[in-house]
C-alpha cells in the first residue's frame, strides 16, 4: 500500500463489505470486521453476526485503505478510495457513529466506533484520502448498482459528506442516490420528441377552423336552446321563435282542458328528446304519437324560456317592471307598464304578446284545467323574468316576479290591445 500507515489504535470498526469478484459479475458478500481496543475488555462477538472478524484499519497516503486482520497469517482486504463516496448513515446499522464508504465499483463498506472522536478521526483522514486520491486520477466514472454498465459521472453528486451522524434521512438519501437512475438527465431524444409534441400541438391550433367556417361547411348547428331570442329570430327570420309558435298551436289544438296544464311536469327524458331533435333542425311533427303527452310539449316551452342567455324581460327592465308593480293606482300601474312593454325590443315584444295572449286562452277553460292567474304566474313568473344579479333578495324578487306576471296576464288585452272576443 503506498504511502505512509496511519494505524488507529482506539475503538472499534464495524464494516459490512459488498464486494465483486469481477466487474462483469459481481456476487454480494457480508464479511463484518470488528477492531478492539487494546485497553477495553473485548465484547462477545454477536451469535446472530457468523461473518463478524477483527481488523485493523489502515489509512495510506494514496488511493487505497487496507483492513488488517489481527489474527496472523491472514490476507489484508485492501479498498480502493479513488472515486468512492463517504457519508455517515444512521439507517445501514442499530449502532451508533456509522459511516458508509461505497467505492466506484459499488463495494459498501460500514465503519462503526463508540466513541464519537475516535470514529470523526476515521472519517475525516478517509474521506481526506478520497479527496486527494480522486484530485489525482482527474475523475473517475460510477457503475451502476448489480450492473457491468458504467454510470457517467454527474456534476451535482458529492464526493464527499461533512455531515454529523446525527444527519437527517433526507440528507442521506439525496446523497446515497448516486447510483439510482432516477439522478440522470433525460435524453436528447426525449427533449425531441416532447418538442415534436409542442410543435404538433401548435400547428393544429393555429389551423383550426373558425366557428363561422364550421357553421357554413354544416359541421356546426346553431342552437335553438339556450341561443339569445334577437340572434335567434335574427337567423329564423322572425320576431317569434318557431318553436315558440309550434308549442303554443299544439297547446291550444289539444291541451287547453288538459288538467294542471303548465303546472304538470312531463317526462324529461322525452323532454330532452325533443330538445335535441329542435337544436339538430330536424323537421318536428308535434302531431306525432310519440309526443302524445302534452305536459312534454309544455315542459320544453318552459325549458326554452329558462336557458334563455337574458330572459324574456330583459335585465335593465326587470328594476323598472318592479317599480311599476308597486305603483297603488290600477291605472297609473297599467300605463307604466305598458309603456314598459312597449320598450322592450321587438322580438321580446311580439313574443311576450303571443305567449299571454295564449296563457289568456288558458284561464278561459280554468274549470277544466283547474289553472288560475296565480298557478300560472307562480310557474312563469321566476321562468320569464329574473334580475342579473342575486344579491341575496331570492324570495323578495320571486314576490315580484309572480306578481308582475298576474298583473300583465289579468291585463293582457289593454296591455297588448288584443282583440275582446
Amino acid at each position: 500500500m503506498a504511502g505512509m500507515k496511519i494505524r488507529e489504535p482506539q475503538g472499534a470498526v464495524q464494516m459490512r463489505i459488498k464486494a465483486s469478484q469481477t466487474s462483469g459479475d459481481r456476487l454480494s458478500q457480508s464479511k463484518s470486521m470488528v477492531l478492539q481496543e487494546s485497553d477495553v475488555p473485548q465484547k462477545p462477538i454477536s451469535r446472530h453476526r457468523r461473518n463478524q472478524s477483527q481488523h485493523n484499519v489502515l489509512v495510506g497516503g494514496g488511493a487505497a485503505a487496507g483492513f488488517e486482520p489481527s489474527k496472523a497469517g491472514s490476507k489484508a482486504d485492501v479498498v480502493q478510495l479513488c472515486g468512492a463516496v463517504i457519508l455517515w448513515t444512521t439507517e445501514k446499522s442499530s449502532r451508533k457513529n456509522v459511516f458508509q464508504i461505497t467505492t466506484c465499483t459499488g463495494s459498501e463498506y460500514l465503519l462503526q466506533n463508540d466513541c464519537y472522536s475516535t470514529a470523526t478521526k476515521w472519517y475525516d483522514a478517509i474521506r481526506k484520502a478520497i479527496t486527494s486520491s480522486t484530485k489525482a486520477e482527474g475523475g473517475f466514472s460510477l457503475w451502476r448498482s448489480n450492473s457491468t454498465e458504467y454510470l457517467p459521472r454527474h456534476s451535482s453528486l458529492p464526493v464527499h459528506s461533512s455531515a454529523s451522524p446525527n444527519t437527517k434521512k433526507r440528507n442521506h438519501r439525496s446523497s446515497i442516490n448516486v447510483f439510482s437512475s432516477s439522478k440522470l438527465k433525460h435524453s436528447t431524444s426525449d427533449s425531441a420528441d416532447k418538442n415534436g409534441v409542442k410543435s404538433r400541438l401548435k400547428k393544429f391550433i393555429t389551423r383550426r377552423p373558425s366557428m363561422k367556417t364550421l357553421q357554413e361547411k354544416g359541421l356546426i348547428k346553431d342552437r335553438v336552446f339556450g341561443c339569445h331570442l334577437l340572434t335567434l329570430c335574427k337567423r329564423e327570420g322572425t320576431t317569434v321563435p318557431r318553436f315558440v309558435q309550434i308549442c303554443l298551436a299544439a297547446v291550444d289544438k289539444r291541451g287547453l282542458d288538459v288538467d294542471g296544464i303548465y303546472r304538470v311536469s312531463g317526462n324529461l327524458a322525452t323532454i330532452q328528446k325533443l330538445r335535441f331533435i329542435v337544436d339538430q333542425e330536424e323537421d318536428l311533427d308535434l302531431d306525432h304519437s310519440q309526443w302524445d303527452d302534452v305536459h312534454v310539449i309544455t315542459g320544453a316551452l318552459k325549458m326554452f324560456f329558462r336557458e334563455l342567455p337574458e330572459p324574456l324581460f330583459p335585465f335593465s327592465f326587470f328594476q323598472p317592471f318592479v317599480e311599476a308593480i308597486k305603483i297603488k293606482d290600477q291605472k297609473l300601474k297599467i300605463q307604466d307598464v305598458k309603456k314598459l312593454i312597449q320598450q322592450l325590443p321587438k322580438a321580446n315584444q311580439d313574443t311576450m304578446k303571443l305567449l299571454f295572449s295564449h296563457l289568456h286562452r288558458v284561464l278561459d277553460h280554468s274549470k277544466k284545467n283547474l289553472m288560475s292567474t296565480q298557478g300560472i304566474s307562480i310557474v312563469f313568473g321566476p321562468t320569464l323574468m329574473w334580475p342579473e344579479m342575486d344579491a341575496g333578495n331570492m324570495a323578495v324578487n320571486m314576490v315580484y316576479q309572480n306578481q308582475i306576471v298576474e298583473f300583465i296576464l289579468i291585463e293582457s288585452q289593454e296591455l297588448f290591445n288584443l282583440n275582446r272576443n
